[in-house]
């Protein structure tokens, strides 16, 4: 039997589960992008917070792109089950914060309906780097940003609410960029500016957009790994997500209409999210890339399977705590050798099998923060970034084609500065003025002839 309401008292005693009344919550979120990632995450920290007594947070969640959320999750009542897996096995809790999901293609109007809603507060997104269509200098790339954009719902949604008098929103971005609340409110004004300047004005006096940090690995979800589940708990969940024990949420206190209480069950609430954001993106996701980039090169599948070569081991390690640790202004009590450290433990977790691919998937939108921020600072200080270099020179071989098809939005445009064959020219064609990636950081000659000796020592 499928897990949903009715199947509840089939549930394996062993599950845990959510202690409050699913229909007594009004929808107060609503999520954009309800991957997997927000499913072991944001959700299960509210799932956790109406458990300990929160109310009118239950969550609507919005598929941006494929219908498959949806189908996963609706049939099932919204429900499905967060396994926790680590070395000494697996933990089951059931999460019944999401209502339901509605699918932008098929129901923008039930989407905008329900954001203008007066009971929804919250508007969070997931929606990966990429889904903020910017262009390569950071700006709103209007071809891109169209009604079933994060933009296009949220602005009409907007102006609903302003033309009868409702208060504005939170929005609440929970994805890898650098001051991701700040980015998202700038670029919500220029796609305002566009599509009624008269709201603009409206929004930033009314709507706020607090910085958040998100941890914690979620890798994709297999068919035996469904099938284990389903083994353990006795119902057949197809909306099974898989994740480590670990999870961390760092947010800026700054809501206009509250919150839920999520500083009850774990989340920190702090002024300034910025040190925890860069110790992740400049550590964490940048040891995640590169242990992803030269991991694929030597001939590994999995995080655990590329930590474990001790090559690739040295090159993270010095990553993190010699190149991206100092570059990182750490918030006072913050211990970032420790966190390195750990960071290594969890990387190191054979039960997540965690593929590399996944993680090297749309490389152009992350490594510009993931890597080059620690680089820029590097030169600025005489610092040498040799660990980062090699991960750039992975990350070339990669949009090559050395590790198969590239799974990029800008998969055309990184083969073609391959065209000549030549590595100075594909450097120049990704970096400095006339590259891809002209802001940040260009390489200087030293960094170039060590890019290329690097090219040359993985291609043997």
């Amino acid at each position: 039997m499928r897990l949903a309401e009715a199947a509840l008292p089939r549930l394996a005693p062993a599950v845990r589960c959510f202690d409050y009344d699913r229909a007594a919550q009004a929808v107060g979120i609503v999520h954009l992008g309800i991957g997997a990632f927000h499913r072991a995450h944001q959700a299960w920290y509210t799932d956790r917070a109406l458990s300990a007594g929160d109310r009118d947070w239950a969550i609507c969640g919005v598929s941006l792109r494929s219908p498959e959320v949806a189908v996963q999750l609706n049939p099932q009542d919204g429900l499905y089950i967060v396994a926790e897996r680590s070395s000494t096995g697996t933990g089951y809790g059931l999460v019944g914060a999401v209502r339901n999901v509605l699918v932008a293609g098929q129901e923008r109007e039930r989407v905008v309906e329900q954001i203008a809603s007066a009971a929804v507060k919250i508007i969070s997104l997931t929606v990966t780097e990429k889904g903020y269509c910017r262009t390569a200098e950071g700006r709103l790339d209007f071809t891109l940003a169209g009604e079933t954009s994060l933009y296009g719902l949220i602005g009409e949604a907007l102006k609903r609410r302003r033309d009868a008098g409702l208060p504005g929103l939170t929005l609440l971005s929970c994805d890898n960029l650098a001051d991701n609340g700040r980015q998202l409110r700038r670029l919500m004004a220029e796609y305002l500016d566009r599509f009624s300047s008269d709201l603009r004005s409206w929004f930033e006096a009314e709507c706020a957009c607090p910085s958040t940090m998100v941890d914690r690995i979620v890798p994709a979800v297999t068919g035996s790994d469904r099938a284990g589940v389903a083994a353990a708990i006795g119902l057949e969940d197809r909306a099974t997500v898989l994740t480590e024990p670990f999870s961390q949420w760092v947010i800026e206190d700054c809501f206009v209409q509250g919150r839920p209480r999520w500083d009850k069950v774990g989340v920190q609430l702090v002024e300034d999210v910025a040190p925890y954001e860069m110790a992740k993106l400049r550590m964490l996701n940048g040891a995640h890339s590169a242990l992803a980039y030269i991991g694929l090169l030597r001939g590994h599948e999995f995080v655990h399977q590329a930590v474990a070569d001790s090559f690739i081991r040295k090159i993270v390690q010095r990553l993190m705590l010699e190149e991206a640790l100092p570059s990182v202004r750490p918030a006072p009590g913050q211990d970032l050798a420790g966190y390195a450290n750990r960071l290594l433990e969890r990387f190191a977790n054979p039960a997540l099998a965690h593929r590399l691919a996944q993680i090297a998937m749309d490389g152009s939108q992350k490594i510009p923060q993931r890597w080059f921020g620690t680089l820029a600072d590097g030169q600025k200080a005489g610092r040498s970034c040799p660990s980062v270099l090699r991960a750039v020179a992975a990350w070339m071989l990669h949009i090559r084609g050395d590790n198969g098809p590239v799974d990029d939005p800008m998969a055309a445009e990184l083969r073609a500065v391959w065209g000549q064959g030549d590595p100075s020219s594909a450097l120049g064609g990704l970096f400095g003025e006339a590259g891809l990636f002209p802001t940040i950081w260009a390489p200087d000659e030293g960094q170039k002839a060590f890019l290329i000796r690097s090219l040359g020592e993985f291609e043997r």
